[in-house]
């Protein structure tokens, strides 16, 4: 699934596109996504003027005159702009059109989100309930100690939990914990507020470098344009179960936590 920095990144992409544009419609392909399309929205979307294109942990929020479009790319989807005469593939499910250009929604499985939402996207029960953004200031580790308190889920569950912390998924998770030297199924409560301000810089450091090195392409993810992301190759940890350490050269191993595989060096996190 796209995680924070993929899906800032597609912000990014797509920001210079839209935002100051006037749309002049949509186009849904395929009205089965997570939450059923509604059949009006190419006539809301119709005329609307961008004002903004915001990232809330993974969803996307582009602000308009009279409401904003919410887009959620699911466990495998992507955004790319293309002409609009360009033929469209089986999996793209909506297209966001903007003249001669298209937004277009790529989503082989179907678990995205399109949402058309008036009023301040911020109230909308998917974002409303959303924790701390953890590339603001106002994330640091007294936050992350604060919200650890009296918890008994694993560190790395509590990092995943996105009413505490905004965006963070599986990938991030196993590779900040790694860089921090602290085993992923110790218990939220019992992490130091030393370890925990150690973890709150090392979740920033892991989805900057990500963000730097354009996100993760795995499976189904790409740019905008088309082009992947290379931060897969300088993973410590995640989907390197039984390879060696990068630090220790001990062989990397992996547990399931949560119903997700969390890998982790028995050597350098304790």
């Amino acid at each position: 699934m796209p995680e924070l920095p993929e899906v800032e990144i597609t912000r990014r992409g797509i920001e210079p596109f839209l935002v100051g544009q006037t749309l002049t419609g949509a186009i849904v392909r395929h009205r089965g996504l997570r939450w059923p399309v509604r059949r009006t929205l190419a006539a809301a979307l119709r005329g609307e003027r961008v004002r903004a294109v915001r990232r809330r942990g993974k969803y996307l929020i582009i602000e308009c005159e009279r409401g904003s479009l919410i887009l959620h790319l699911g466990m495998s989807g992507s955004l790319r702009i293309l002409p609009a005469s360009e033929p469209p593939g089986p999996y793209d499910h909506f297209d966001l059109c903007i003249g001669e250009k298209v937004l277009r929604l790529r989503d082989p499985r179907r678990f995205g989100a399109v949402i058309w939402w008036q009023g301040d996207a911020n109230a909308h029960p998917l974002l409303a309930g959303l924790g701390i953004e953890p590339l603001t200031e106002a994330f640091d580790g007294d936050a992350l100690y604060k919200a650890a308190r009296g918890r008994r889920v694993s560190i790395k569950q509590l990092l995943m939990d996105a009413r505490l912390i905004a965006g963070v998924g599986n990938i991030y998770a196993s590779e900040c914990l790694f860089r921090a030297g602290i085993r992923p199924a110790t218990p939220a409560g019992k992490v130091s507020r030393a370890r925990c301000a150690r973890l709150a810089t090392a979740l920033r450091d892991t989805l900057n470098d990500a963000l730097a090195a354009g996100g993760s392409t795995l499976r189904d993810f790409v740019h905008t344009d088309g082009g992947s992301g290379y931060f897969q190759q300088r993973y410590f940890v995640y989907d390197r179960a039984g390879e060696p350490c990068r630090v220790c050269g001990r062989a990397i191993r992996s547990v399931v936590q949560g119903q997700r595989t969390t890998y982790y060096c028995a050597v350098c996190q304790r």
